[in-house]
This record gives structure tokens, C-alpha cells and sequence, in this order.
């Protein structure tokens, strides 16, 4: 009974539905009783019918450049590898302190937007990785982002970059690079500018020429670092210390020695970045070391790096040899201790 049944629906599709002339009936008939696993082995291709039914479904777009992967985070979608080292816990800790994040640059990203993830400026960005637009962005980049603490101002009559330098304590070449003006003669009266490393102060708050800005507000530092007995080493031996705490972190010694000389990690930790090249916002060739205390290090004004962004390094290994690259006028090492307090 059951083959009559058969050859009753054969005859029945082949008047509705001729078979083609390249087909047996009997493969007909065969791929009629195939499993979805068959069919598909068949066919080269996965659909409805056929896929397993907890294989997942390809991620389709039009922009698939346009498209990153999400973590489901308590009940909210937040999007990987924004941050530094691709983790979300640091990208909040970095807005909050004065650690120094790196960021991947991904197909699609803005300078804008990454910028806003940071809550920075993009002249923060521009002025730190050597750019001079958002052209110079290319998917797999990495740019540091420094958490630049400064104030705006709005340049007065009588006012030069060498007296604004004087006035808040800076470097002229900071401001000249963080306003993206190629001269001391590009400075106006009338001109709002972002001083990087300047405190608001009494003195400063009343002149007709400065002002508060949320620009400036939020990329001020708002927690103290903390004491860590014994935790570092000095990075360099002998040499003579040229300058105490300073920098935009206020976190900084100057270290100087004669050129070639060794420095030393100044405790265990990760590369997170080794630059050779450029200026890099006054570092020149510089390293940073993540520490696993939750602090890092900088290294800056080498000669040359002997590390690699990467890289596991232990407390007094060579990681580089001093230089004058960058902002400097002479063999140190500018040294940063980034969440702690620097005992040096």
C-alpha cells in the first residue's frame, strides 16, 4: 500500500512539476527522504529548514564596518574593546583618574567619538599622537589617550606665550602643540585656548581673561593618588634627580644621566605602549607599563625603546636607554608614576 502511495505522488509532481532531464527519479525520490543534515551537505548552503537549531544566525549588515560585537552587562548592551585594553571597568576608572588609556582605532570610528568615550577633548588626542585630523586615523592605530587636565582661557591684550607659560606654571611648547598653533606670533588677543597642566587658582579665576568651561572641568584630575611603600625601583642607577613633581599629572621627576644610559622597569607589569618616532605631546620615544596594583609608569624622552607594546617585563629589566627625544633639553628620563604617589 505504502508504494503505491509513493508512486501515486510521483506521478502527481512530475504532471504539476516536470523533473528536469538532468535528474533520476530515483534521486528525486531519495532527496525527498533526505535528513535536513543531508540536504544541506547537498545544497553547500544553511537555511531555515536545515540549520541545527541552535547554530547561530551569520550577522548580516549592509556596513558590517559599521557593526561591533556588544557584551550583555547587567541588562545593558555595552560595546567591547572601547576601552583601554578592551575592558568597560577601565575606561571608567581612566575618565575618573589620571591613568592614561590606549584605544585600537576600528573601521568607522570618529575622533569625535572616541574622544567623547573618553571624555577628553580631541585636541587631547590630536596633540598626544602626532595628528593633525581626523584623516590621519586608520583602523588598527593606537592612540594614547591622555586624561589632560588644564583650563581655557581667552588670550588678553598684552598677553605672549612665553608670559601665559610664566603665568600657569607650563611649558610654552605645550600650549603652541595642544592648540595646534605652529608659532608664538599665531597667538591673538580674543583667542580661546586650552592650557594643558594648568590649575584655576584664585588669581587666575578673577582675571578678565580666563574662564570655566565643561571642557576643562571635566579632564581635571579628582582623586588623590595613593602611597605605595616599596612597590618601585629607581629606573635609572646613579644620576642626579633635575626636577621634582611636574607635568599635567603633577606625577613626573626628571632624571637625568648621560645618553645610552639603562633604564630599568620600575616594577613587574605589561607593556601597554612603546612608541619610537615623532613627538607624542612632548614624550618623544617613550613606554608605558601597566602595573598589576592597578597603577602605570612612563618612560619618556629615549633614545631608544628595547620593548614592545605587549610585552610581560619584570621589576629592573632594561626597557630602554635615555635619551633627549621629544620635549627635552637634555639626557633625562621624565619619569611618571600614574595612581600613586612618586617617591623619587
Amino acid at each position: 500500500m505504502f508504494s503505491w502511495v509513493v508512486l501515486l505522488f510521483v506521478v502527481t509532481f512530475a504532471i504539476l512539476e516536470p523533473i528536469s532531464a538532468d535528474a533520476s527519479v530515483f534521486s528525486f525520490i531519495g532527496d525527498l527522504f533526505a535528513s535536513p543534515t543531508d540536504a544541506s551537505t547537498v545544497s553547500g548552503e544553511l537555511n531555515s529548514q536545515t540549520a541545527a537549531v541552535l547554530q547561530a544566525v551569520p550577522n548580516i549588515s549592509p556596513e558590517p564596518n559599521k557593526i561591533r560585537d556588544i557584551n550583555i552587562v547587567d541588562d545593558s548592551a555595552i560595546q567591547t574593546e572601547m576601552g583601554p585594553l578592551g575592558t568597560v571597568s577601565q575606561i571608567a576608572s581612566s575618565t575618573q583618574s589620571n591613568t592614561i588609556s590606549v584605544y585600537t582605532v576600528k573601521a568607522g570610528d570618529t575622533l569625535s567619538e572616541i574622544a567623547s568615550l573618553f571624555n577628553v577633548s580631541t585636541n587631547t588626542i590630536l596633540w598626544a599622537n602626532d595628528l593633525k585630523s581626523q584623516k590621519d586615523l586608520k583602523p588598527g592605530d593606537q592612540l594614547l589617550i591622555l586624561p589632560v587636565s588644564g583650563i581655557e582661557y581667552t588670550v588678553a591684550k598684552g598677553e605672549t606665550l612665553n608670559s601665559l607659560a610664566k603665568k600657569f606654571d607650563v611649558d610654552p611648547n605645550d600650549i603652541l602643540g595642544f592648540n595646534d598653533l605652529s608659532s608664538a606670533s599665531d597667538l591673538k588677543v580674543g583667542m580661546d585656548i586650552i592650557i594643558p597642566g594648568a590649575e584655576e587658582s584664585s588669581s587666575s579665576s578673577t582675571s578678565s581673561g580666563s574662564k570655566s568651561s565643561s571642557s576643562s572641568s571635566k579632564n581635571t584630575y579628582s582623586s588623590l593618588p595613593k602611597a605605595v611603600s616599596g612597590y618601585y625601583i629607581r629606573p635609572i642607577s646613579g644620576g642626579v634627580k633635575t626636577q621634582g613633581l611636574h607635568g599635567a599629572c603633577h606625577c613626573a621627576v626628571d632624571l637625568a644621566s648621560s645618553i645610552g644610559t639603562s633604564i630599568h622597569a620600575a616594577a613587574d607589569g605589561t607593556v601597554i605602549l612603546s612608541r619610537m618616532g615623532g613627538w607624542n605631546g612632548g614624550y618623544g620615544n617613550y613606554v608605558i607599563i601597566s602595573h598589576s596594583n592597578g597603577t602605570q609608569t612612563l618612560y619618556a624622552h629615549m633614545q631608544k625603546t628595547l620593548v614592545s607594546t605587549g610585552d610581560k617585563v619584570t621589576q629592573g629589566q632594561t626597557i630602554g636607554l635615555m635619551g633627549s627625544t621629544g620635549n627635552s633639553t637634555g639626557s633625562h628620563v621624565h619619569f611618571e608614576i600614574r595612581g600613586a604617589k612618586n617617591p623619587f
